[in-house]
């Protein structure tokens, strides 16, 4: 069995293989969604998320500082209760260059052991799913709403969002990326100000803070472990994540293209 057919298994997806191999031909790029419906979240119980402005300078050496600046303030941070029973902050992870940001909800125990998201069984499903998608995880970047671990894994206090969102935020401001993906209820709904069910939230094009960058929720992968029979859910939502991207692309280079 080939990588990509065992990620595919482990997401739950029947594989069929032909009796006979057919002919090699090149495989046709990723189709951009017939009419992508962008929506942005207006919800009065809540304040909308904006971005902050963009950073002056651009430069690698000036990014690269900005990063650990921000890395350091996170690593100290004690804005809320949350500090005093954690064993590291979890800042985030992968390539600071990276088009996508998956964003989940929160550090769990091995997270708060090892100071990086997604390293347990959740992980472990995250990266296949990636995969199959041909994102691996070291070619995106992963972050938490929250930096430390709330007690017990409970959901996050709005109290400990609002006083972790601006990190976040300053991590979206650096890293710039052109789709975000967003893991479950409670991710979802605080980027998106909303309160809406995550099953209303898939399979449409959200848009984050003043810049409008485009997002895409889906499912937790802890929810998939959970429950195994939605993960055809969260495959179709990761061959939509795929297909917009391919069509943020594609704009992008037009709009180069015209300059």
């Amino acid at each position: 069995m080939n990588r990509r057919a065992q990620y595919l298994e482990a997401l739950g997806i029947d594989v069929w293989v032909p009796r006979s191999p057919p002919a090699a031909v090149a495989p046709p790029p990723a189709p951009a969604p017939a009419a992508a419906e962008v929506v942005v979240s207006r919800n009065p119980k809540h304040a909308p998320v904006a971005m902050p402005p963009p950073a002056a300078d651009t430069s690698d050496d000036a990014a690269a500082g900005s990063w650990q600046q921000l890395s350091t303030e996170v690593s100290v941070c004690q804005r809320c209760g949350l500090h005093s029973g954690r064993t590291q902050t979890v800042f985030g992870v992968g390539n600071r260059r990276a088009e996508i940001l998956v964003v989940g909800e929160a550090p769990g125990a091995d997270e708060d052991r090892q100071g990086e998201p997604f390293v347990g069984r959740a992980g472990q499903l995250l990266n296949s799913m990636l995969q199959a998608i041909g994102h691996p995880r070291e070619t995106v970047f992963i972050a938490n709403v929250l930096k430390c671990r709330p007690p017990g894994n409970r959901d996050p206090a709005a109290d400990e969002v609002a006083s972790c969102l601006p990190y976040l935020q300053r991590q979206i401001e650096l890293l710039r990326p052109r789709l975000m993906l967003a893991l479950g209820r409670i991710a979802a709904q605080n980027l998106l100000a909303t309160d809406t069910p995550i099953g209303k939230l898939r399979g449409r094009v959200h848009q984050f803070g003043a810049a409008g960058i485009p997002l895409i929720a889906t499912y937790h992968p802890a929810y998939l472990l959970r429950s195994p029979s939605e993960k055809r859910k969260s495959w179709a939502d990761l061959k939509f994540v795929r297909a917009e991207l391919y069509r943020l692309r594609a704009a992008a280079a037009d709009a180069a293209g015209g300059t």
